[in-house]
């Protein structure tokens, strides 16, 4: 039986501990990082059985991503005050509720309304977790394993998603692709419990600015509700939520500048590598995250495959990242830094959606589909942990779980600009070309191949920008300070 861990104000925990609570807080992580992507394959039987329009079909994926994206920020800097341990665990409860309210739903309405929850829930275990993370593991070179782990299980898990979505909806049926959230739920939060240290937080009464959190809350949700509606609401529509959504940002900012208590202390924001590596990340998610709905949807639509096979096809993926992750990650960052590391898979990554972009008709798995998605998947596989550790090591100690509720939050925002942007430009080229007479599977195809040229420019765009921003010399670290060679650069506790 494992032995909760002393308060944190006693030595630090035992490596045992620390290693079990690390399992825990990757475990309350890939059940809102599955839950985030196991409904893609699953969506045209929840249409056929509730009756979903094509438009309202989307806010099966819109009522969790808006308040997951919104309220990271703000559950991030509660977790700072309230204690990550309370804020982790109550996440947890709110999250698997919510997801047994979606399994039995029976109506649009519920569901939509059950998943929204699941948003909040998510937003609150997610937003604390890499504050935990770094605070168990103040030693640099176990940091730099904790963190490989970490992203490993992050970046499988979404593909994992897929597959699971799949297998379960053909096994079963759609329900319990969320019901199964109940008996992981119900583990992690007993365990979170019983092995997470203990900690009080700094109190409500330091840093709870309520004017600021309704000001950034609204703009952060009102951004992911303006990415997601974009191809309903059209441009006159879009552009006057994006005005609305900066107005906000804007007053939150002017807020943050006066306030004796701010929710955000904007010196995080002048920390270069924080900035940059959170702006690279944006970039790398949003080709990512359109590569795994159109994917799907490429296999289903182009080349026929039913629910399972699909899943199945998304396999290699979570294989070849936790793999990869879990033995060289580590080691590559401790010998040639996070610096190039980062580059070298953000040029995979371009590599692999290139050769998505050709993507025909008539195309194989084994020379059209895999090539590709294994090149992705060492991509990420490299860039995650590399961009990971140089966004926290741009924050102080104090400011972990709000550097943590930021960093997640750019990954939801990226998520949904590449899923809205991708999705969009496929289903206007679709239907032009459909319009002027072509065959529907080669039009949805010929939409597919320009979503990816565009996720391969994206990628670009993201590996420019690392490779300029975030050079070793110019406030990015390439090692860390330590006198240790193997340690990524990764730091805690210093100022920014």
């Amino acid at each position: 039986m494992l032995s909760r861990t002393e308060p944190a104000s006693s030595s630090t925990p035992r490596t045992y501990s620390r290693w079990a609570s690390l399992v825990v807080l990757c475990a309350g992580t890939l059940m809102t990082i599955l839950d985030g992507n196991i409904v893609t394959v699953a969506m045209p039987a929840i249409q056929k059985d509730l009756g979903f329009s094509a438009p309202g079909l989307a806010w099966v994926v819109n009522a969790y991503l808006i308040p997951f994206g919104g309220l990271l920020l703000l559950a991030g800097r509660l977790g700072d005050l309230v204690g990550r341990r309370r804020m982790f665990t109550a996440g947890l409860a709110v999250f698997t509720a919510a997801s047994v309210l979606c399994g039995v739903a029976d109506g649009q309405g519920v569901l939509v309304a059950a998943r929204a929850l699941q948003g909040v829930g998510g937003a609150m275990t997610s937003s604390v977790v890499l504050g935990m993370l770094v605070a168990l593991f103040p030693e640099p070179r176990e940091q730099g394993r904790a963190i490989a782990v970490f992203s490993a299980v992050g970046a499988a898990g979404g593909a994992l998603g897929t597959f699971l979505g799949g297998a379960l909806t053909q096994a079963l049926d759609w329900h319990w692709i969320f019901l199964i959230n109940l008996p992981i739920g119900v583990l992690a939060w007993v365990a979170a419990l019983r092995i997470l240290v203990p900690d009080t937080g700094a109190g409500l009464g330091r840093g709870a600015d309520y004017p600021g959190a309704v000001l950034v809350t609204g703009a952060l949700m009102l951004t992911v509700y303006t990415i997601v509606g974009s191809g309903e609401r059209g441009l006159g529509g879009t552009l006057a939520l994006g005005v609305l959504a900066v107005a906000l940002f804007a007053g939150f900012t002017v807020r943050q500048a006066r306030a004796a208590r701010p929710l955000l202390r904007l010196r995080l924001l002048r920390s270069r590598t924080l900035t940059s590596a959170n702006g690279v990340q944006i970039l790398m998610i949003a080709g990512m995250y359109g590569f795994q709905y159109i994917g799907a949807l490429y296999l289903q639509r182009v080349l026929g495959y039913g629910e399972l096979l699909t899943g199945t096809a998304f396999l290699p993926a979570p294989i070849a990242i936790g793999v990869l992750m879990l033995s060289l990650s580590a080691r590559t960052i401790a010998r040639f830094g996070p610096y190039r590391v980062l580059l070298a898979g953000l040029a995979l990554i371009t590599a692999g959606m290139a050769l998505l972009s050709r993507a025909p008709v008539d195309g194989s798995y084994a020379t059209d589909v895999l090539p590709p998605l294994l090149l992705l998947s060492a991509g990420f596989a490299a860039a995650m942990p590399a961009v990971t550790g140089l966004a926290m090591s741009g924050a102080r100690q104090e400011d972990a779980g709000l550097a943590s509720g930021l960093f997640n939050t750019t990954q939801v925002v990226g998520g949904s600009l590449g899923l809205a942007v991708l999705t969009t430009l496929a289903a206007s080229r679709t239907e032009r070309l459909t319009g002027a007479g072509e065959h529907v599977v080669a039009a949805t195809a010929d939409g597919y191949r320009l979503a990816f040229t565009v996720a391969a420019a994206v990628a670009a765009t993201a590996l420019t920008l690392a490779a300029v921003l975030l050079r070793p010399g110019d406030g990015a670290p390439h090692r860390s300070s330590s006198a240790d060679p193997s340690v990524p650069g990764v730091r805690t506790g210093t100022g920014t």
